[in-house]
């Protein structure tokens, strides 16, 4: 009996033990468990020259000059009663009155040329077409996106500029 009981448990732990084989299927199991190493590529010779110094010939084309021979050039100059005025006091959104209706410009310090971003939205005629602006002594310049000048205003009070567009239209900028 004594020989029953331990063929009976030998059976009972191998039936366990079959149990505990892995029975699931993975997509990974015949992978190698490294990489295939990669073939050694041919390399061109490495060339060497010596840089231009600082400040030399760019290889940047340079910009194009604005064409001012077209613009009035009493235009160009503000009255004797125009305010100063910087660039920082010129940066945001400003109501415009022009050509009998009114809509908004945006003025940023960004980059964009020879002068900062900046667009209209709403408006009609030349301010349609500005894309940049600049401030030229006590004169606030708009340009189109081409870098040509548009329109001019100075600053005639606090949070009030006042000038015309180059087709004569008055322009007036406040907030």
């Amino acid at each position: 009996m004594m020989k029953f009981r331990y063929v009976a448990t030998g059976l009972v732990v191998a039936v366990a033990l079959a149990g505990c084989q892995r029975t699931s299927y993975s997509p990974y199991d015949n992978l190698p468990s490294q990489p295939a190493p990669l073939q050694a590529q041919p390399v061109p010779s490495v060339q060497s020259n010596q840089l231009p110094p600082p400040g030399g010939a760019s290889q940047f084309p340079t910009a194009p000059q604005q064409e001012t021979a077209a613009l009035d050039p009493n235009a160009s100059a503000a009255p004797a009663t125009a305010l100063d005025v910087t660039k920082e006091q010129m940066v945001g959104n400003w109501r415009v009155s022009y050509a009998g209706s009114s809509c908004d410009m945006f003025l940023t310090l960004t980059n964009l040329g020879s002068g900062s971003r900046g667009g209209t939205r709403g408006c009609a005629g030349e301010l349609t077409a500005m894309g940049s602006w600049e401030v030229s002594g006590k004169m606030v310049q708009f340009k189109d996106r081409s870098g040509n000048v548009i329109g001019r205003v100075y600053k005639s009070a606090e949070n009030r500029f006042d000038g015309t567009t180059n087709s004569g239209q008055p322009v007036s900028l406040s907030r």
